[in-house]
């Protein structure tokens, strides 16, 4: 017997098994964190699902919509929420529910921004910078705010259109890209947008090396260098993105690079010191903003076999697991205190993770 809701189907394996009236147990959340939005599987035993109509899912007080359920498997989308941190799920069917199951819902920091890379943590005061971008040539009044560790948000800056990428140097000085111009604009301390490097084609993501050289990606497909006085060079060429390219410097030294393409089945891409490329991992559907732990993981705004979120890789690539249930995401970072922020097209999320990056 199939139940289906969308575009997923859940078998059943016997129609008998559903007739039990057995109280449902909640065995496993996968991932065990999520976004509002995001899509969790619930594996369970005993659901009762006979009358898919009495059959409801629970994160503490508010119904969540469910895609596909069988009487072992629910597929589930995390309701908008007032609360966030650890939250209770609990299934019901026919006025039974089983026992509560704990999995973390991130909070929303802010909405109505437009980040299109990574945000950035400012290493002087902890707060989170992130962006207003706006569609190609248009100009906010103000297109980036600064979200303090309190989560107050306040403006910060509308001199730059189009920003993009943002990053600090070991100086925590702070850089941001402009996809428009492609000109990579030094940040002083009275918040003015000084041009520090032009002429990078559609720059967007950027990161510094240990020695405090600049990268910047260019979505046509170079990764330039930059030095400290703004001269850039060609360092390496990879195929072009459809929408940007994000960097990130691993505990290796060597610079990881996602950036969407056409295909269904993108890879993260590692360029050594020498500026020699190969795959580090593939199988990655429109991967976005990447950003390493403190134990080398690698982390990636992507979907993996269908579903979205973040998804988290191993130090040597071998395997990846969905990580936090999300929709829309395009970039992460992580913060001082163990929290990992996360942002979609319009939003700001931290999720409490005790995780240094």
């Amino acid at each position: 017997m199939i139940v289906r809701f969308g575009v997923v189907d859940f078998v059943n394996n016997s129609y008998q098994e559903q007739m039990t009236g057995k109280v449902v147990t909640i065995t496993r959340v996968d991932p065990p964190l999520a976004l509002p939005g995001g899509e969790v599987i619930i594996d369970c035993e005993g659901f009762d699902t006979v009358d898919p109509t009495l059959c409801a899912v629970w994160f503490e007080n508010q119904q969540a919509a469910i895609v596909a359920l069988s009487p072992r498997r629910i597929l589930a989308i995390v309701p908008e929420r007032k609360h966030n941190g650890p939250t209770n799920v609990v299934l019901e069917s026919r006025g039974l529910r089983s026992d509560p199951f704990v999995v973390t819902v991130g909070r929303q920091l802010a909405e109505d921004l437009h980040p299109v890379a990574n945000p950035a943590f400012d290493p002087d005061d902890g707060s989170l910078m992130v962006t207003r971008s706006g569609s190609r040539g248009e100009q906010l009044p103000v297109t980036i705010f600064r979200i303090a560790q309190n989560g107050e948000v306040a403006e910060f800056s509308g001199d730059i259109k189009n920003p993009t990428g943002i990053a600090f140097d070991s100086s925590g000085q702070m850089f941001v890209s402009s996809r428009l111009d492609g000109t990579i604009y030094r940040i002083t301390s009275f918040k003015d947008a000084v041009p520090f490097a032009r002429n990078l084609g559609v720059a967007t993501g950027i990161a510094f090396d240990r020695y405090d050289a600049l990268y910047v990606g260019d979505r046509t497909g170079t990764i330039y260098k930059v030095n400290g006085i703004g001269e850039e060079t060609a360092w390496a060429e990879l195929e072009p993105s459809v929408s940007a390219y994000h960097l990130a410097f691993g505990p290796d030294n060597a610079l990881y690079v996602a950036g969407p393409t056409v295909a269904s089945f993108d890879s993260i891409m590692r360029v050594d010191e020498d500026g020699e490329v190969s795959v580090f991992y593939k199988g990655l559907g429109r991967p976005q903003g990447l950003a390493f732990d403190d134990e080398g993981n690698l982390y990636v705004a992507a979907a993996l076999r269908g579903r979205r979120g973040i998804v988290k890789i191993t130090p040597d690539g071998a395997s990846a697991e969905m990580f936090v249930a999300g929709m829309n995401l395009v970039g992460l970072a992580f913060g001082p205190t163990g929290d990992l922020a996360i942002v979609s097209t319009d939003a700001v999320y931290s999720v409490e993770l005790g995780v240094e990056g």
